[in-house]
């Protein structure tokens, strides 16, 4: 066999020692096989979704398609509604307010649309509250080496820490330096490799989680998808972002 290097393994070479800087001290890992399916991006953290602001700390959680609703029109319990769920495009129908597209709005504006339609049926000065009770458009997948595996809410600002601590916490395995992050952001498909124990060390900073993001703890097979990288260098202690290459 003839030792060539092949070229994604070059281009994830130049990006390690030009993108990222790596701890003298740092935790070793075990050289991992080649793959192909990888590749490194010029980032030092996963792109943003469009939808969210980057800059902002907080986040209102906006209906989707499915979710569970609770209405309140103070006074008129006639036209209050225990429970209501969305239909597949975000709709739903609200006594004399009609149909109301709640989709893609936070719950205080549904609130004001509600409030706006029934002063238009004449009801004077209406209070209206709108309350989520069980979320399903935006949720985040928390999976593998956790108490509680399974699918939360994001209903506020959430980071990768806050996310781990919505399943309960880590178990007593968990590898804390094998936490992966998928992502889709505009049809690409992202991936990345976090250290906990160097979050918690302030080594660098606890990152954003996002809606539809999938959030694995201490998963041998989803790490695989970096050992391009891992084969060059030891684990780093600064985030390792790679763009997933599609099999078509």
């Amino acid at each position: 066999m003839h030792n060539i290097i092949p070229r994604y393994c070059l281009r994830t070479f130049a990006f390690v020692f030009t993108a990222l800087t790596i701890s003298a001290c740092g935790s070793k890992v075990e050289p991992l096989t080649s793959s192909p399916t990888v590749t490194a991006v010029q980032s030092g953290e996963l792109p943003t979704p469009p939808a969210e602001d980057s800059k902002s700390n907080l986040r209102s959680y906006r209906i989707g398609a499915l979710d569970k609703l609770a209405i309140q029109v103070y006074g008129l319990p006639d036209l209050s509604l225990k429970e209501i769920q969305t239909d597949a495009s975000g709709r739903i129908s609200v006594p004399l307010a009609g149909s109301i597209e709640a989709g893609g709005r936070t719950p205080a504006e549904v609130e004001q649309l509600i409030e706006d339609r029934l002063r238009a049926e004449y009801v004077r000065h209406p209070e209206v509250t709108v309350n989520l009770i069980d979320a399903v458009s935006e949720t985040v997948t928390v999976d593998g080496q956790v108490e509680k595996p399974g699918v939360y809410p994001v209903l506020a600002r959430m980071t990768l820490m806050q996310a781990v601590a919505s399943a309960s916490g880590t178990t007593d395995d968990a590898k804390l330096d094998d936490v992966v992050v998928f992502r889709t952001v505009e049809g690409q498909r992202y991936a990345a490799l976090y250290n906990i124990k160097s979050i918690r060390r302030g080594l660098y900073q606890d990152p954003n989680i996002y809606p539809h993001d999938i959030v694995i703890v201490g998963d041998s097979p989803a790490r695989r998808l970096f050992r391009d990288v891992l084969q060059v260098v030891p684990l780093l202690t600064t985030p390792l972002v790679v763009a997933l290459q599609s099999s078509n």
